[in-house]
């Protein structure tokens, strides 16, 4: 029986020691994330509540909230609005973001990185800023209280978030690909879609839903920029508890935070899958 040395003891040594921080790590991080998250799932059981309260736990447990939700027309209509504006929005921004992206990696050109700078810019800049920026912008335009105005204004804010997943998942592609194919006579349009795209389609599809979930939730700008007929759900949701304390709100909270894990869920798998094709 060979006895370990003073090297391999150190070893082992080491060893526990990685495992042990690796899971005071784990902890640690596990409730950080029940401390977060807590106050945001506790709405779902609060939703299947009765009618006229908003407790934990609900003393009965119905879905008549959910019932009032969809036969409310001032609700469905704001979740319908929502959805259009961010179905839009995540169109435009992908159009925009997943070319920007490509370009802003694969290619050199003067003032590089004050354009990069100028569309991210959306996102180092306080959001009330923007929203007030686009207020006034639109009001000389008369677009403010249009589906379109808000549209635009979405686009704007989602499409750098956009570019960044893009030029997260150029940087993982081989440019070798690229550029046999544009030796082997490809115009730069056939390389992009045909070389490009498809390996990319994992990077669009995640960086698609991460548009849409911050749209459909986004508050601010939508406040701006809404009129009566174009209310969006989280402006309808705001004007709900600033007014009047409806019971219905936590349906609508658990309904959006469900939608949100889902679509995160999703595209965090996309990543993921991204990642170990390469």
């Amino acid at each position: 029986m060979r006895m370990p040395t003073p090297a391999n003891r150190n070893e082992v040594v080491i060893d526990r020691l990685s495992l042990r921080y690796a899971r005071l790590r784990g902890a640690i991080a596990l409730v950080i994330y029940a401390f977060i998250l807590t106050p945001t799932l506790i709405v779902i059981p609060i939703s299947f509540g009765g009618s006229g309260e908003l407790t934990f736990p609900p003393r009965v447990w119905t879905i008549e909230l959910y019932q009032q939700l969809f036969s409310s027309q001032s609700w469905v209509e704001a979740i319908l609005q929502s959805a259009k504006v961010a179905g839009m929005a995540t169109l435009g921004a992908t159009l925009i973001g997943v070319p920007a992206g490509y370009g802003v990696v694969r290619f050199a050109f003067p003032g590089k990185r004050l354009v990069l700078l100028l569309l991210m810019s959306p996102m180092v800049v306080p959001i009330i800023v923007i929203a007030l920026g686009l207020y006034i912008y639109f009001s000389r335009l008369h677009i403010v209280g249009s589906t379109a105005g808000l549209v635009v204004s979405h686009i704007a804010y989602v499409t750098p978030f956009v570019m960044v997943t893009i030029m997260a998942g150029v940087k993982k592609l081989d440019p070798a690909l690229e550029f046999a194919a544009s030796i082997m006579g490809s115009k730069p349009l056939a390389v992009f879609s045909k070389v490009v795209l498809p390996q990319l389609r994992p990077s669009i599809t995640a960086s698609a839903l991460f548009a849409f979930i911050l749209s459909f939730d986004e508050v601010v700008i939508a406040w701006f920029l809404t009129g009566p007929s174009t209310t969006t759900l989280p402006v309808k949701m705001y004007s709900s508890i600033a007014w009047e304390i409806s019971p219905v709100i936590a349906a609508v909270s658990a309904l959006l935070t469900v939608l949100s894990i889902v679509l995160c869920c999703v595209s965090v798998m996309l990543q993921r899958s991204e990642r170990s094709s390469h």
